[in-house]
């Protein structure tokens, strides 16, 4: 049976025993609840609906407001963040644009986490919003990391309902993204296709959340913290997934699925 988000991000919650945590995209309140730390919470219009029960600042800026915050962390006192969950608005732009101000604010040892990597239909996958359940484009996320960031261990998880990106290794330093976003944005964030790749439909290289939890690398990543160090989680990580990598197209000569109505 497929793990649930939530049970894999109160697992990571409990391995990882971050000393903060920051939620970009906070609703109703159903994953901040699972923090038991230091927490902040970012989100324009959130309505939560269920009991927190951790030392909690909310802030109702949308996503680039709060990182463009001088003070923005003031709430951490280690001044970095060692959990970020990334749920916000699902166009890809944004979604970068929130990973890339994220790994500024982490630690070399930090834990990111997007939401919402795998639609179940191209419908779903849209950039226009016209379902229900919502993922948007935030999918393209995991290729764009992996072709513009091999430093960084990127690992697409098989949670219910619409998976999970972790990501590790971080880099504050780094500028790739930053000098490249409107080369990036302008090349994936275009109007819909009638396609969404296979392997993301179908979760060709989706890596079993459980294995994942059960990887010797959350034992090292307090100590890798303390010393300001990456956990080295790659090599350990990407032996669930084999050496396949996600492509950001489908094979031209087989459009998949069909258009959905």
């Amino acid at each position: 049976m497929r793990m649930d988000r939530d049970e894999f991000i109160e697992t990571v919650h409990r391995l990882c025993r971050p000393r903060n945590y920051l939620e970009i995209g906070v609703d109703r309140g159903f994953s901040l609840a699972l923090s038991r730390t230091r927490s902040i919470g970012v989100d324009p219009d959130f309505r939560i609906t269920v009991e927190v029960e951790c030392p909690l600042k909310l802030v109702k800026l949308t996503s680039d407001e709060f990182f463009a915050r001088p003070d923005a962390l003031s709430w951490f006192p280690e001044g970095v963040v060692d959990l970020t969950l990334i749920d916000g608005l699902h166009l890809f732009e944004f979604g970068l644009r929130d990973f890339l101000n994220s790994e500024k604010i982490s630690a070399p040892a930090s834990v990111i986490l997007i939401d919402d990597i795998f639609p179940r239909s191209v419908a779903e996958a849209a950039r226009v919003r016209r379902t229900r359940d919502w993922t948007g484009d935030i999918y393209k996320l995991a290729a764009v990391l992996e072709r513009y960031r091999q430093d960084l261990t990127v690992i697409p998880v098989d949670t219910s309902p619409t998976g999970i990106l972790l990501v590790l290794d971080l880099d504050p330093g780094s500028t790739v993204l930053a000098a490249g976003y409107g080369e990036i944005v302008a090349e994936h964030a275009v109007t819909d296709t009638d396609s969404v790749p296979r392997e993301v439909l179908h979760r060709v290289k989706a890596a079993d959340p459980r294995r994942v939890l059960s990887a010797p690398l959350w034992q090292r990543l307090p100590a890798a913290r303390a010393v300001g160090e990456p956990p080295g989680a790659a090599r350990e990580l990407r032996a669930l997934l084999g050496t396949a990598r996600f492509e950001l197209s489908s094979p031209p000569d087989a459009p998949w699925p069909p258009r959905s109505a």
